[in-house]
């Protein structure tokens, strides 16, 4: 990667849909990936994620349901979620929207 690649300008990369209520900005290098991603109250998670996520809330409020222990991620929460499926989740916004930066594995 050259140095002047260093910075991800997110309002340079265009916002994806995924499914109904969520839509992400995606920037990738190697095995990891950043991600921006937008829910909105119409968000509902179809399946038990069991995927590792680390990450910031940026704005709104976050509900993860990690098999009936809930756990609530306001504004300027961290978020840190080992892989597996003794941490399997499902996510829920609380507000109309919340907005996420996630740091990932690919």
């Amino acid at each position: 990667m050259e140095q002047s690649s260093y910075k991800v300008v997110f309002d340079a990369l265009e916002w994806q849909n995924s499914i109904h209520g969520a839509r992400f900005k995606v920037f990738r290098n190697g095995s990891k990936q950043l991600r921006l991603v937008e829910f909105t109250n119409e968000f509902i998670e179809p399946d038990w994620c069991e995927k590792g996520h680390v990450g910031f809330v940026i704005q709104g409020e976050l509900e993860i349901d990690f098999h009936g222990h809930l756990v609530r991620y306001p504004e300027c929460s961290g978020i840190f979620i080992p892989a597996g499926s003794a941490s399997a989740h499902k996510a829920r916004p609380i507000t109309p929207t919340v907005l996420l930066f996630l740091v990932e594995e690919i």
